[in-house]
């Protein structure tokens, strides 16, 4: 997800969120000690972040799978009611599964 983000990005598309629910939530986990030769998925997320994407992370689903949602990193945490109004005002939106 992060890889097509970028790709968007670089042909000229704005994102104003990208909101992870079900197993997507485990992005914004902090109980991840990656080797370095590993992907450092974490540093792509800041980077996303640092174009002022609103990166939200779902509560719900959050909580439900024990994620501490008091450290979520570059994660808003957020609920389906704010995922709902940045629907209803995009003119396009994707969902990964």
């Amino acid at each position: 997800m992060v890889s097509f983000a970028q790709a968007c990005l670089a042909q000229g598309h704005t994102i104003d969120a990208i909101f992870l629910y079900q197993q997507g939530i485990y992005h914004a986990s902090n109980n991840f000690d990656l080797p370095s030769d590993e992907l450092q998925i974490t540093d792509l997320w800041q980077q996303l972040a640092d174009q002022n994407i609103n990166l939200m992370l779902c509560v719900t689903a959050a909580e439900k799978r024990g994620l501490a949602i008091k450290n979520t990193s570059v994660f808003a945490v957020a609920g389906l009611a704010e995922f709902a109004m940045l629907a209803s005002d995009a003119d396009k939106w994707i969902q990964f599964k």
